[in-house]
């Protein structure tokens, strides 16, 4: 990362966090919002899962936090209390939550926290401890493939951020300049290869457009493994000089490798995305890149500018039976060329997305890819190895939502090719196409449960045919209203 690019990373996000907490709101006039109760809520959820193949169809497991087991055959039974925000208006709002999954498949009886924080908003800075799952990047929440360097495909870990969460009007722009930004430091806690490991990611957001029918954003994102205790090298440092290593991604470390390069598995992403709103009409395109090493240029001159995630998505509310639709292609095979370096000279290339030669089991939780899920999970790996075997790989993908005489339901189709990585010749080409037919529908007669009932199939060489179904039923209410 070259020192251009640590001056400005750094600029926005002082900036950011300065402007946030030198911003007073103005008094605002009651209305609903002010009158909403803070409520304790609860809910319970029954899953089940059954396919044919070896492994649960692909979009059953993928992008579900990590809740849902890659084997065939599996069950939970998730809980959940907690307090959701409430009070937009106001200068303060807090949440919180824990959500406990116990869970059976075919190898195993397990149980975890899918939820464990408290938040906290005083004016516009927001406080996260604990886990929380969250969405990052510019995609869409409900169809899309998920982001290309954050999705929704592994557990949460637990973090604490600070920042400003949600796009917030900077100081004197009249609502037309909207600004986010927080830094996390996080912990690796499944320990796989390096213990306990630390997660540090930062990122910046400015949005232009306010209630203009069109609005432009751009957002920054930088993340990196670091720290945590080696079996190959020890103890690999977790002091306040290693913490601004990693901060301003400098060489550093008792590592030859990291004192040449960075220290640490630094991993970033640039997304830049345009909004057109028109009456019930939303549309919104999104490009998504990815760097692992420097230097970092705008995206439109980047190494890699082939690889990277374009998207479209499409949402109106006039006719409900397909009220969302969204198309995606995804590609991570350029990887800035075949060759890091040859014959004594560097070209830069072989990137090889979610992989490091020191923390090997790279980009990974519990063995599931925070990033794309279209890049490999460890999770299918038949030898046991912890390590990504495929990132180069072109998908496409669309998703379909709406609302049938209030039955829900969302589709997902996914076409992927896969090409191993670079330099593993005796990786095959494999290909799968992902199904997935959800329906779901609230039946207040019905004691107020909520049923739902997918449709999945993978059909390919890459995991092999398989044909499933999954059930659930869920029940949510409130505890207590003040």
């Amino acid at each position: 990362m070259g020192r251009l690019n640590k001056i400005l990373l750094t600029g926005l996000f002082c900036l950011c966090t300065f402007s946030a907490l030198a911003w007073k709101p103005w008094p605002l006039p009651m209305d609903s919002a002010d009158l909403c109760q803070d409520t304790i809520q609860y809910g319970g959820k029954i899953e089940a899962v059954a396919a044919s193949g070896n492994y649960a169809p692909f979009w059953f497991q993928s992008n579900h936090f990590g809740s849902i087991s890659a084997q065939p055959y599996s069950g939970n039974l998730s809980l959940y209390v907690g307090k959701e925000l409430t009070r937009p208006n106001r200068w303060y709002d807090y949440s919180f939550g824990v959500e406990a999954i116990g869970q059976v498949d075919t190898r195993q009886i397990s149980a975890f926290l899918q939820r464990f924080y408290a938040h906290v908003r005083l004016y516009v800075i927001d406080v996260t401890v604990g886990i929380k799952p969250q969405i990052y990047g510019n995609q869409d929440e409900e169809l899309s493939s998920g982001g290309l360097l954050f999705s929704q495909n592994s557990r949460s870990m637990p973090r604490i951020t600070i920042g400003i969460d949600n796009y917030t009007p900077f100081p004197f722009t009249f609502g037309y300049l909207e600004v986010k930004g927080g830094i996390t430091h996080g912990w690796f806690t499944d320990n796989v290869y390096v213990d306990h490991a630390f997660l540090h990611h930062k990122f910046v957001g400015a949005r232009i457009g306010g209630k203009l029918p069109v609005n432009i954003s751009y957002e920054f994102h930088h993340a990196a493994q670091w720290g945590g205790n080696s079996p190959v090298y020890g103890e690999l440092g977790q002091g306040c000089s290693d913490f601004w290593n990693v901060f301003f991604a400098r060489s550093g470390g008792s590592m030859s490798n990291d004192r040449i390069n960075a220290y640490g598995n630094h991993i970033g992403s640039q997304n830049l995305g345009i909004d057109v709103k028109w009456r019930n009409w939303k549309i919104s395109a999104y490009w998504q890149n990815i760097f692992e090493d420097g230097p970092i240029d705008m995206m439109w001159k980047s190494m890699n500018l082939s690889d990277g995630l374009w998207g479209l998505s499409v949402h109106q509310s006039q006719f409900p039976y397909v009220n969302g639709l969204v198309y995606e292609f995804i590609n991570t095979t350029d990887q800035s060329g075949p060759f890091h370096d040859k014959d004594g000279l560097v070209f830069g290339g072989n990137d090889s997305y979610f992989t490091n030669s020191i923390y090997r089991n790279g980009w990974n939780y519990f063995y599931r890819t925070i990033g794309t899920p279209f890049i490999t999970s460890p999770v299918y790996n038949t030898d046991g190895s912890i390590a990504t075997l495929n990132n180069r790989v072109t998908a496409h993908h669309i998703g379909i939502k709406g609302d049938v005489f209030g039955y829900r339901y969302r589709t997902l189709v996914s076409f992927v090719k896969n090409y191993g990585r670079y330099g593993d010749n005796e990786a095959a080409f494999t290909t799968n196409t992902a199904l997935l037919l959800e329906v779901s529908k609230h039946f207040e007669k019905a004691w107020g449960l909520d049923f739902s009932l997918s449709f999945g199939a993978d059909i390919g060489n890459q995991f092999g045919n398989s044909f499933g179904a999954m059930f659930s039923i869920t029940k949510r209410g409130i505890i207590w209203k003040y």
